[in-house]
């Protein structure tokens, strides 16, 4: 659980945070717990929502701080010490992923969960895990083609019928 918090904030004291929630909701509804192997899979689908809420927290958070600076017109400089330009485009490249297209790529090329585990997980069918993955991969492609300051080629999904 800690590699998959990390994997998905970085490491921080919101990863370790992540994991605590996660087996705190686990101990209060250790009776919903299925059996093993299955509650590997159960763990994973409660930090996928820990994860969502503190991401949907953050992006409130930043949305008020935003409004705020916008309000006091102060300016903050940029600093680009340290900064890893490819990282920074990956991150911006998986940011600009569907949430659904997002998670499943992640559970199964970084938590290397099958489609069908990861199907669980999500709540959805192995199908639907292997079309978000493929359409994830494309578009991530897409994304990665381009430089960071370049708009993304729009990617064309085709059907059997051409449509």
């Amino acid at each position: 659980m800690l590699a998959y918090a990390i994997r998905r904030t970085g490491p921080s004291a919101d990863a370790t945070d992540i994991v605590a929630d996660v087996f705190t909701t686990a101990w209060r509804r250790l009776d919903q717990v299925p059996a093993a192997p299955a509650d590997r899979l159960w763990l994973y689908g409660v930090a996928q929502r820990v994860v969502a809420g503190r991401r949907r927290s953050a992006h409130r958070l930043r949305s008020l701080t935003s409004r705020l600076r916008a309000e006091q017109a102060v300016a903050t400089p940029q600093q680009a010490g340290g900064r890893d330009p490819a990282r920074d485009h990956l991150i911006a490249a998986l940011d600009q992923l569907s949430p659904a297209e997002r998670e499943a790529l992640q559970l199964v090329l970084w938590e290397q969960l099958s489609h069908a585990e990861a199907a669980q997980v999500l709540g959805c069918s192995a199908n639907a895990v292997a079309i978000r993955v493929h359409r994830a991969k494309a578009r991530l492609r897409d994304l990665l083609a381009t430089g960071p300051d370049q708009p993304a080629r729009p990617h064309q999904h085709t059907t059997l019928n051409g449509r």
